[in-house]
């Protein structure tokens, strides 16, 4: 079973990176499932139906957020599809789902989106308390958990923690490819962050110069800009899981650089 999981989709160009490449490494791979994190598809922010039929149009099996989530009042029409899932451990959300299962030609996959305490001003449960209310009912034979945090250190804990109750645990949120993708001696397939899908000359995906303006100059009308014209990067990982135990083989990190689109 090879599973594909691409890291956060950043607005236009992070479409096309999507559009260029995911059909070729399905095929390079042999993927059998694809899992995307679609929290900032929109203009960098959020997820509109529309991108959601973009992602689902392209292959994209199941689509992930994060704290970005209800950006768009849009996003509350799709979000109780079987195939999006919004962050688990949101306190007082109605609407959606934090963990949904999928059959894939019998063998069934689970897919866990958290949020980490560092990363947003939303009010979130505890991560490790809300994943082991769905572990210990879980009937699943793969179960990934894509957690959306700013620290490195707060994800590797809970792949450490939950030992080989889970498959694998893929950190997103910073939008930057870590090296540190492995297979954990307690067994789960690991890295710290699997990077994005965007503008590849910027800063997480925004134009660099509206960066430096707003962050680093503190100018108070500065705004983050969204390019539609550029280099792009498209960052993913394949995980390789045994066919008949399940457990898991290999993860293996995917950062391509295209040239810009004409």
């Amino acid at each position: 079973m090879n599973i594909l999981f691409i890291g956060d989709i950043v607005g236009k160009l992070g479409r096309k990176a999507l559009d260029k490449n995911l059909s070729l490494l399905i095929k390079k791979y042999n993927i059998d499932f694809v899992i995307a994190n679609g929290e900032n598809i929109t203009n960098g922010k959020g997820i509109t139906p529309v991108h959601y039929n973009f992602l689902i149009d392209h292959g994209v099996d199941c689509i992930t957020l994060g704290n970005h989530y209800n950006h768009w009042n849009e996003t509350y029409k799709i979000l109780d599809n079987e195939d999006i899932i919004r962050p688990l451990n949101l306190v007082n959300e109605k609407f959606g789902a934090g963990s949904r299962l999928f059959d894939v030609n019998g063998t069934l996959i689970r897919v866990t989106n958290l949020l980490g305490f560092t990363n947003s001003n939303l009010e979130i449960n505890d991560p490790y308390n809300s994943i082991l209310n769905i572990i210990e009912n879980d009937e699943s034979d793969i179960h990934i958990i894509d957690f959306h945090a700013e620290y490195t250190g707060e994800k590797k804990a809970l792949a450490y923690s939950l030992k080989n109750s889970i498959s694998a645990l893929l950190g997103t949120h910073t939008h930057v490819q870590t090296r540190d993708y492995q297979k954990l001696v307690t067994g789960p397939l690991y890295i710290s962050d699997v990077g994005m899908c965007g503008l590849y000359d910027s800063v997480l995906g925004v134009e660099y110069n509206s960066c430096v303006e707003r962050i680093i100059l503190k100018q108070e009308n500065a705004r983050f800009k969204q390019l539609d014209h550029g280099k792009t990067l498209f960052s993913a990982v394949v995980l390789k899981f045994d066919n008949y135990n399940f457990e898991g083989k290999e993860i293996i990190p995917i950062y391509i650089v295209n040239e810009a689109f004409r």
